[in-house]
């Protein structure tokens, strides 16, 4: 996001914080449904973004086309949304899926871990199936057939919370390539518990020792603690390649000898 749509969601955050917490698996339900229909209706997502056009008019709509759909929560989220200056509409739907999100970190705090692990999981099933990446992607297929797809896969497995990020985000692509889509979710659970998500690909496992001081060492980088998402890639032959936040360091084999090819040839 770029920097107001940050503080809009940071200020977003804060009012949902201050809000009474009753039944958060149906308000999550429901402002997921929302943020969905909002996003498919270009005309009003503009219309509800549009900071020119007079907020009351604007909540009016709000609670003409969802009061009788969602919760009372969920229509007070949308209207404090729409109260906000976004850098370009479709940020405060992103928000809007943060919030959803995030509201199921905070009523499951012990299954956290599990969800980004859940996640991360998926997301390389994903990176590792070009046919299911392209069921993911394929623009003929309605949004219902991809989350039915997710369910069949994932539901039997995951926690209820991982299975309703999933199927929203795979029936909620936006013309995102799914690995974006997906590290939004695995960044948004590690910042439900105020950390950062490392991506580390190596060509070995790494062992307990390396893994640990490997995470103190980008929490020094990061200012806070790290989760590591490990990834194997032998194709690196050694080293390691880190991506933190949008940073990425690549120390491996592979790269150092791509480089010293391309000094030959160039």
């Amino acid at each position: 996001m770029l920097g107001i749509s940050r503080e809009s969601l940071a200020a977003l955050q804060q009012q949902v914080a201050g809000m009474a917490v009753e039944g958060e698996s149906a308000f999550v339900a429901d402002l997921l449904k929302a943020a969905s229909s909002i996003s498919t209706q270009s005309q009003l997502l503009v219309a509800l973004v549009d900071s020119g056009q007079n907020l009351a008019a604007r909540e009016s709509m709000v609670r003409e086309l969802f009061g009788s759909q969602v919760s009372a929560k969920t229509i007070e989220v949308l209207i404090a949304a729409i109260g906000l200056r976004w850098a370009n509409d479709i940020e405060m739907v992103e928000a809007l899926e943060i919030i959803a999100a995030e509201a199921i970190f905070r009523s499951n705090p012990s299954e956290v871990d599990r969800i980004e692990a859940e996640i991360f999981a998926f997301a390389r099933a994903v990176e590792t199936n070009p046919e299911l990446q392209m069921a993911l992607t394929n623009p003929a297929a309605s949004a219902s057939a991809k989350a039915t797809l997710v369910r069949e896969l994932v539901s039997a497995q995951v926690a209820a919370g991982t299975a309703a990020l999933l199927e929203h985000t795979a029936a909620n692509l936006r013309g995102r390539r799914v690995d974006i889509a997906l590290r939004a979710l695995s960044d948004a659970a590690a910042a439900a518990r105020n950390r950062v998500v490392a991506e580390v690909k190596v060509a070995q496992p790494l062992v307990a020792d390396q893994a640990d001081r490997l995470a103190k060492a980008l929490g020094r980088l990061a200012g806070k603690d790290v989760s590591l998402n490990v990834v194997i890639d032998p194709s690196i032959i050694g080293g390691v390649s880190v991506r933190l936040g949008d940073e990425v360091i690549d120390g491996t084999v592979q790269t150092r000898l791509d480089q010293a090819r391309r000094a030959l040839v160039g």
